[in-house]
């Protein structure tokens, strides 16, 4: 017990300063705008050589500084969620394995690189999803694992496609990839891969099967890690939807995606799976906006989001916990009386996911709904996106 304890403080602190110095430099990177390309060498084998490059920016910098600051707060939840389980350790290093896989997909601008965090966090995944080795667990992390494997089959063939530019450094073709064929071939199998991680129709089955993982693992998944790791790509390319038949695409898929997970919501009894429903939707919202060309706004409603959505999910474990591992919110009422605290932080988060005013939803929602009034879509594309807010209200209030 005493070992566990020790590596969940450990654990804990050691993120939390991380999160607070990379937040410190994000800041003075953007107020001075710079940006660093680091390039090193790995092994050198006569002509051959591997080398490792890292891009850090003031959205590198700020995206790993919140991944790590709700990381350190899920390992020390985990301290006395987890407190029982006999292979604690073993649950606490694959946590900081499926950490350590998203700082490389974040500070990489190489797609070999991308490719391993990406991997790392589909391997890490699929642990995490069968941790309670039952048959329903196995179930959702073979449906977890094959969903992304179609993701990683996208981005080698992007990576293969690529080898005739001489580099996988994606950032030197920015600006010669929205005229550029082989450069839109290679955009909209970034796009399916990107689709596929953040669950976008028709790959979203997977992103509520994946409850059966621990609550822990729920809350650091659905917040700031996996499931954001296709959008965060996709606003690494974003020029490649600004106007262009990709961009329309995804519009309507992130748009139908966001209709589909309110519906379905509805018609669920299960507490996670509404909770995971409600992320399908923001994620349908962050993809449509990055369609219609706002890269910085989906990275705002991104970081909003992350926070919000972990808090939801820590106080959905508290009170399954409490309820004795029941999920079923028929058996849920009078939570007020015995869990005050608890349900007045579960309040917040999901008045935060319905964009109350002074809450961090409100900020990101409203400048989404004033661009879409203001744009050129269509009336069916303008109706989801209202309809997706209404929705919220109705299946987090009912």
């Amino acid at each position: 017990m005493m070992n566990f304890i020790s590596i969940c403080k450990i654990s804990f602190f050691s993120l939390f300063l991380i999160s607070v110095s990379l937040f410190i430099s994000s800041m003075n990177f953007m107020m001075n705008d710079l940006v660093y390309f680091i390039e090193f060498e790995i092994v050198s084998l006569n002509s051959c050589s591997v080398l490792m490059t890292l891009l850090l920016d003031w959205m590198s910098l700020l995206f790993m500084s919140f991944v790590l600051l709700i990381s350190s707060l899920v390992i020390f939840y985990s301290d006395e969620y987890m407190s029982e389980d006999k292979n604690i350790n073993r649950f606490i290093i694959l946590v900081l394995m499926f950490v350590l896989s998203m700082m490389l997909l974040i500070i990489s601008p190489n797609l070999i690189s991308i490719l391993m965090g990406w991997d790392g966090l589909g391997l890490v995944s699929y642990c995490l999803v069968i941790y309670f080795q039952n048959v329903k667990s196995y179930n959702a992390g073979m449906l977890t694992a094959l969903s992304n494997r179609i993701g990683d089959v996208a981005l080698l063939m992007a990576i293969a496609w690529m080898l005739n530019y001489g580099s996988w450094n994606y950032i030197f073709y920015l600006e010669i990839m929205k005229n550029d064929l082989s450069m839109q071939v290679i955009g909209g199998l970034v796009v399916l891969a990107a689709m596929t991680k953040s669950a976008q129709i028709p790959f979203s089955s997977w992103l509520p099967a994946a409850m059966a993982a621990p609550t822990p693992v729920s809350a650091l998944v659905h917040s700031s890690t996996l499931v954001t790791a296709g959008v965060y790509l996709l606003i690494r390319f974003n020029i490649l939807l600004v106007d262009t038949f990709l961009g329309q695409f995804l519009l309507v898929i992130s748009g139908l995606t966001m209709f589909m997970s309110g519906l379905g919501a509805n018609f669920e009894f299960d507490l996670k799976k509404i909770i995971a429903l409600s992320t399908l939707s923001q994620l349908g919202l962050m993809m449509s906006i990055l369609a219609m060309g706002f890269p910085m706004l989906a990275f705002f409603h991104l970081l909003t989001h992350a926070l919000f959505k972990a808090l939801l999910f820590m106080c959905a474990g508290a009170i399954i916990h409490n309820m004795m591992n029941s999920q079923d919110i028929r058996t849920m009422g009078g939570l007020c009386l015995y869990m005050p605290l608890t349900t007045s932080c579960f309040n917040i988060a999901n008045l935060a996911l319905c964009g109350m005013p002074f809450l961090a939803g409100f900020y990101s929602k409203d400048m989404i709904l004033e661009l879409v009034m203001l744009s050129n879509v269509n009336m069916l594309i303008f109706f989801f996106f209202f309809f997706q807010q209404a929705w919220l209200f109705v299946i987090l209030f009912d």
